[in-house]
């Protein structure tokens, strides 16, 4: 017996309805990208080893799908480099491409590399899969796609308050309220571990923070305290922990944690100008939240952080993040070039829209009606009329075989297809169609221009 086919584990097949919906979001994220003024991109799905290895830390590393050199890969190790065992040194022999981890790396690698054709500050979106080899797992995958959306060559925090709009256009669009987009900066955060004279511990104080949500706050200090972080710097954290008030509050709140830090004073004052100019242009269905405990990858970002919620009543993480990182194109060369990014997360928001149940009934309709086929001079017939519809952009088809009508009735059943249309001898002599509405059962002779306008309703 022949073996049963299967898939890699961490991908995913996607039937016709899912790939429907699946698309009616990418359109609207697409949409709205292109009306806020961001330009397509597209970068290859394998990149040279050496633009990825090195950039996502030793554990991003790991995760990088690698590709075997075409042709007798093995003649490049000799018998010394084989007998070591050494994976690291023998795959850098016989691998020189790898699978793409992320957009933002190749999106830095494309603006170096075609910085002379570029019109800068640059707006660019890009919605490609990316893939990496971790575990996989609830919601994880090995391959999956990222919607980005970067600006880089400006400074400007007004591009922050445009990615709030943005987030919040998309989420209006799917019917998707009651998102919470919460804001930090990575230098209130660093303000906050100088305050407490934990500056050497910043990376530890932040990673621990993050997690207020997941392990509470007693959790949190007992982690700060195992990285050796002292009572006497905890206590000083101790308002931290109790921010509570609208964005306005905490910002008073933050001038007095932070003052004697002129980084965090910084800080602070660029949190003020997002919030308060959002408060001033408005939000459709998301609200902007400041969240002085979110961090999102420290060493990444430099200025703003961002970090969107689903709805309270779906159990779900993040559905997008992103924020400000002062030096992107820097680790291929290219110094000073600020930028700031966002991430749509595709799968998540799919799971909350059906959870939900805000998918449009429209998005997953297939085609509007199945002309019966009764043979060849008939289904020539029907060919003309099914043209005509097709012109005026009407979804129709014409079951393929002449086969008995019971069958071809089940597959318009199955296929969810809402009319038949019936074009045999007694019609082509009426030149006219009968159609039957499959789930009332109702039939009706019609003319052309009838069924035209019944179909396109």
């Amino acid at each position: 017996m022949s073996k049963k086919p299967s898939i890699p584990k961490g991908t995913r097949d996607f039937n016709p309805e899912e790939v429907t919906r699946r698309n009616y979001i990418f359109n609207v994220i697409k949409e709205t990208f292109s009306l806020f003024g961001f330009q397509p991109i597209e970068t290859p799905s394998f990149e040279n080893s050496e633009t990825l290895m090195g950039k996502y830390g030793e554990e991003g590393d790991r995760l990088i799908f690698k590709i075997l050199n075409s042709g007798d890969f093995l003649s490049k190790v000799n018998e010394k480099l084989y007998s070591e065992k050494d994976s690291n040194k023998i795959t850098s022999k016989i691998s020189e491409k790898a699978l793409r981890y992320d957009l933002t790396v190749p999106f830095a690698r494309y603006v170096v590399q075609h910085q002379n054709e570029i019109t800068f500050p640059f707006k660019r979106y890009q919605i490609q899969p990316v893939w990496r080899a971790d575990r996989p797992q609830k919601g994880r995958f090995r391959e999956f796609f990222q919607c980005d959306a970067d600006v880089v060559g400006s400074t400007s925090l007004w591009q922050e308050v445009e990615f709030v709009q943005l987030y919040d256009a998309v989420f209006n669009k799917l019917g998707l309220k009651d998102v919470a987009i919460k804001i930090n900066n990575r230098k209130v955060l660093s303000g906050i571990a100088e305050t407490i004279g934990a500056e050497d511990r910043l990376i530890d104080f932040t990673v621990a923070l993050d997690k207020l949500d997941k392990i509470g706050e007693e959790g949190v200090k007992r982690e700060m305290r195992e990285k050796g972080i002292s009572d006497e710097a905890l206590q000083k954290l101790q308002p931290l922990f109790s921010f509570k008030g609208n964005n306005e509050e905490k910002l008073n709140s933050l001038k007095d944690l932070l003052r004697g830090s002129q980084m965090g004073m910084k800080g602070v004052k660029e949190l003020e100008f997002i919030t308060e100019n959002i408060e001033v242009l408005g939000l459709q269905t998301a609200s902007l939240n400041i969240d002085v405990t979110l961090a999102r990858g420290l060493n990444y970002y430099t200025g703003a952080i961002f970090e969107v919620a689903a709805p309270a009543e779906v159990s779900m993480g993040s559905i997008g993040g992103g924020g400000r990182y002062d030096d992107l194109t820097g680790i291929f060369g290219l110094k000073e070039m600020s930028g700031v990014g966002i991430s749509f997360g595709l799968d998540r928001i799919y799971l909350v829209l059906e959870e939900l149940n805000l998918f449009p009934e429209t998005v997953s309709q297939n085609s509007k009606a199945l002309f019966i086929n009764f043979g060849e001079k008939e289904a020539l017939y029907a060919m003309k009329a099914i043209t005509g519809l097709r012109n005026a952009g009407i979804k129709t088809e014409l079951y393929p075989d002449a086969t008995k009508m019971g069958k071809q009735m089940g597959y318009a059943d199955k296929r969810n297809i809402p009319f038949t249309v019936l074009a045999g001898e007694k019609e082509m002599n009426a030149q006219s169609f009968t159609l039957k509405n499959m789930k009332s059962g109702d039939q009706s002779q019609v003319s052309f221009t009838e069924l035209s306008q019944i179909l396109s309703e």
